[in-house]
């Protein structure tokens, strides 16, 4: 059977090693990053170090 992705909503990026919640902080943080312009062409980056940091500090392992 073929699986149909949705066509209402964009195929979001998985930052590796984080489970839903931070997931959903990195999109977040990317999407205010993107509309204040802050980072410019780094707002993924700045996204997905922020998420991980985050990550790391709360004292999880890679893929917890």
């Amino acid at each position: 059977m073929d699986k149909k992705k949705s066509e209402d909503k964009p195929e979001e990026e998985h930052v590796a090693g984080v489970g839903q919640k931070e997931q959903r902080e990195y999109e977040h943080i990317k999407e205010s990053a993107e509309e204040s312009g802050r980072y410019g062409k780094r707002a993924k980056e700045v996204a997905a170090r922020t998420v991980l940091k985050h990550h790391k500090e709360k004292g999880h392992e890679k893929g917890e």
